[in-house]
C-alpha cells in the first residue's frame, strides 16, 4: 500500500504563490505516474496536473498552464506543484493522486489513480 500526504496550503491573497508537497510512504512511488487534483465547493473533483513516472512529460489543465508546475524528486519519494500567480477560482481542496501502471504517460482519467492522499485546503482571497 501507499500513503500519500499533502501539505504546504493555505491562505494567500491573488496573485501570491504557494508550493504544495506530497511525500508517498510504504513503498517507492518512482515507477508511478503522479498528479494534483483539486475539488472546490460544489463541484466535482478535477485534474490539474500530472507527471510521468520518469518525470519526462507533464500535462495541465488549460486554466493552470503557465502558472503551475508539476515536478518530482524520485530520491525523496515526493512530488511538488508550484502554483504562481492564484486567482480565487484556485481556492480547493487539493489532493495528491498514484498512478501504478508503469505506464510512461503524464495523464489518466480519475478513476484510474490507484491511491489518493487526504487533501490540502488552498484558499486565495481576492
Amino acid at each position: 500500500q501507499v500513503q500519500l500526504v499533502e501539505s504546504g496550503g493555505g491562505l494567500v491573497k491573488g496573485g501570491d504563490s504557494l508550493r504544495l508537497s506530497c511525500a508517498a510512504s510504504g513503498r517507492t512511488v518512482s515507477k508511478y505516474a503522479m498528479a494534483w487534483f483539486r475539488q472546490a465547493p460544489g463541484k466535482e473533483r478535477e485534474f490539474v496536473a500530472g507527471i510521468s513516472w520518469r518525470g519526462g512529460r507533464t500535462y495541465y489543465e488549460d486554466s493552470v498552464k503557465g502558472r503551475f508546475t508539476i515536478s518530482r524528486d524520485n530520491a525523496k519519494n515526493t512530488v511538488f506543484l508550484q502554483m504562481n500567480s492564484l486567482k480565487p477560482d484556485d481556492t480547493a481542496v487539493y489532493y495528491c493522486a498514484a498512478e501504478a501502471s508503469g505506464s510512461s504517460s503524464a495523464y489518466f482519467p480519475t478513476p484510474e489513480y490507484d491511491y489518493w492522499g487526504q487533501g490540502t485546503q488552498v484558499t486565495v482571497s481576492s
